[in-house]
């Protein structure tokens, strides 16, 4: 993989370097190397994602950012089992699955991979309208193998009281928060957000980012959010730069920010 830019310290990054992977010797999650991922748009190809290396360590709390077009997607959507790599090999080691190639595993593996160890939540909220909050996040419960009591999710995002509301009654923050509760519902070892503050206002989005942050510490999931926006970053364990497909840059922070100190 080339990168260009400079390393964290200012030392300029030449060749090919590591893998992006914190200092932490926390065990690692996700381990990438080489990944890839070609479209075919008719009988042209269109490299989307090419050759990117990267460790993801457990509990950490990672922005992936980049302007739209760089291929934040398409890596979050692989790393989530929902798309498969052209190339490269990606592994994912969890308590209860142990170490799973991901970029070898057959539908039924990806399935029980997705159902019992991740967590989605995107832009648009995709709530039932027919059925309230409390009933929205129970549906996720009957697919999982340990889940949390539904009233449990809906207090970690500070709508026990909006239970028994339905998705209109509800404001768009209240929804996406909603979201996260069907999301961490299944207690996923792995949480993956997509542009998850994009179809919101700047208060509403820092209080979706607070109840990220939340629950990546109160769990311990391991938390990934993939954004355009740069002021997001700094509440972040790490932040990987893309572009043109590829993995550009990591910055440390040094110090997480809390979402009531972004401006954006």
């Amino acid at each position: 993989m080339e990168v260009s830019g400079s390393a964290v310290d200012g030392r300029p990054v030449t060749g090919a370097p590591p893998a992006f992977a914190p200092a932490s010797a926390a065990t690692p999650v996700f381990t990438a190397r080489g990944l890839a991922k070609t479209y075919l748009a008719g009988d042209v190809p269109v490299p989307a994602l090419k050759g990117a290396d990267l460790d993801i360590r457990r509990g950490e709390l990672v922005v992936l950012l980049g302007p739209s077009g760089s291929g934040k997607s398409t890596l979050l959507n692989i790393l989530g089992g929902l798309e498969t790599a052209s190339a490269g090999t990606l592994d994912y080691d969890g308590p209860g699955l142990g170490r799973l190639r991901m970029t070898e595993a057959d539908d039924a593996a990806l399935t029980r991979y997705r159902r019992e160890h991740v967590g989605f939540v995107f832009q648009f909220y995709n709530l039932i309208p027919s059925l309230t909050a409390r009933e929205n996040v129970a549906l996720v419960t009957d697919i999982a193998t340990d889940p949390m009591p539904v009233d449990e999710a809906l207090e970690r995002v500070a709508l026990g009281h909006r239970g028994d509301h339905f998705p209109a009654q509800l404001s768009g923050g209240e929804q996406q928060r909603v979201a996260i509760a069907r999301a961490i519902v299944k207690r996923p070892q792995v949480l993956l957000c997509d542009e998850p503050t994009g179809a919101l206002d700047i208060a509403t989005g820092r209080l979706v980012l607070q109840t990220l942050a939340r629950i990546n510490a109160e769990l311990g999931t391991t938390t990934l959010v993939i954004t355009h926006n740069a002021a997001i970053a700094e509440m972040a364990d790490r932040v990987l730069l893309m572009g043109d497909g590829r993995l550009q840059r990591e910055t440390v922070n040094a110090r997480r920010k809390s979402a009531d100190e972004l401006h954006w």
